[in-house]
């Protein structure tokens, strides 16, 4: 048998294995991706520091406005490790403080907008002058009302804004028409209305007055007039649109035209964990503890306050929970101490009348028959009543009579 052609192949093969071995192992060429350590695009900074959104910083450097080290800049792709040297129309930015985020009341009847051409009212004309630079997160139309986020940082607002985080907005509407809520379920797997497309919604009908409907919503996008846009399209007509939260941020008791300010920690951990919702209203209640992990009770320091008894013809109490209060520290003035009002130790004598009041006056009048008189108490024995027994003589073995008794005039 000829080995030839096998001894060919393993020649072969060793020289193609030798080749491949001296050449070094190529890899596919791809872009360097910018490390954050490596710094950030100038508009991001920017956006960050508050000075306006990414957009308008665009629009900024290709008005020449923004400058390194007093040279112009033509491109926002410019990559900072800081802002350090950086001017605003000749003004140097400051460092980047932490993000600030605000819950406005928005009434009806206001631009969300910093400044309007036909000289509509926005809601920078009501906000405090005191406040930072705010951008607004989303819009709000001029008819609807609601809870509104302002926000000192670009940033956040652009992680609030992204239908990709997946934060979700809640609003009511109430509209006039007829619905059902297998038509509002419907929603949950979207619509699309004249070539726009909207997102999944979840609507549940709340209650009906009259002729009209109360419909709660809530959906993970902000499209142009989207609530408005879906409920005519199911045939109602909307009269007043409110927006109650923005992912785990609430209007809460916030009246209209109010501002709050959200506290830092809990930017911090919106940040972590933005699809964090709060929760609902009938949530359970924490599971009671076990003996081994309960606690001594701390001491009372106040005595519950118990419910009268009731009447003969109330119910029976041992059917229904009694009512136990607690007493609540009050403070008591009183205003006719001289340099102020001082604090007066509250008694628990009962509150009298003025019946009482006036017989504590008249107790001492001379001119009352009952009044006390003159040369105090008179030892003689007291008058005996018709029917009982004579009375005993003042000394031992006297004869004296019995006194008549006294007749009242």
């Amino acid at each position: 048998m000829d080995n030839a052609p096998v001894r060919i192949f393993f020649a072969a093969r060793v020289q193609i294995a030798c080749i491949s071995n001296a050449m070094p192992p190529t890899k596919p060429e791809t872009p360097p991706a910018t490390d954050a350590r490596d710094g950030n695009r100038i508009a991001k900074l920017l956006a960050r520091a508050g000075i306006a959104s990414r957009r308008e910083i665009e629009r900024m450097i290709a008005d020449g406005r923004i400058a390194i080290d007093g040279k112009v800049i033509d491109t926002p792709a410019t990559i900072l490790q800081s802002l350090r040297g950086v001017t605003v129309d000749g003004n140097p930015v400051q460092a980047p403080a932490p993000a600030r985020l605000f819950l406005y009341h928005k009434p009806s009847g206001l631009l969300v907008t910093e400044r309007d051409p036909a000289g509509r009212p926005t809601i920078y004309d009501k906000l405090p002058s005191d406040l930072p630079r705010l951008v607004p997160v989303g819009r709000l139309d001029l008819n609807t009302e609601g809870l509104l986020l302002l926000t000192t940082d670009g940033e956040l607002k652009r992680q609030l804004e992204l239908p990709s985080t997946g934060v979700e907005r809640a609003y009511r509407a109430r509209a006039y028409g007829t619905v059902s809520q297998a038509q509002l379920e419907d929603l949950i797997h979207g619509v699309e209305i004249e070539g726009v497309r909207y997102g999944a919604i979840n609507a549940n009908l709340e209650r009906r007055t009259g002729a009209n409907v109360w419909i709660e919503m809530i959906l993970t996008e902000g499209k142009n007039r989207e609530v408005r846009r879906v409920l005519e399209f199911l045939g109602l007509k909307v009269s007043r649109l409110i927006r109650t939260r923005y992912g785990p941020f609430l209007l809460g008791d916030l009246a209209p035209g109010e501002i709050g300010e959200v506290r830092q920690h809990d930017v911090v951990a919106f940040r972590r964990d933005p699809t964090r919702n709060p929760p609902p209203e009938h949530a359970k209640a924490p599971p009671p503890r076990s003996r081994g992990d309960r606690t001594a009770a701390p001491a009372r320091t106040d005595r519950p306050v118990r419910a009268p008894k009731p009447g003969p013809d109330a119910a029976d109490p041992r059917k229904a929970p009694r009512a136990v209060a607690a007493i609540k520290p009050k403070r008591f003035y009183d205003a006719k101490e001289k340099g102020g009002v001082t604090p007066v130790k509250p008694t628990r004598a009962p509150i009298r009348s003025e019946t009482s009041a006036r017989a504590r006056r008249t107790a001492t009048d001379p001119r009352r028959k009952d009044a006390a008189r003159d040369g105090g108490f008179i030892d003689k024995p007291r008058a005996a009543t018709p029917g009982s027994r004579p009375a005993r003589p003042s000394k031992p073995g006297g004869t004296g009579k019995p006194r008549p008794p006294r007749t009242r005039r």
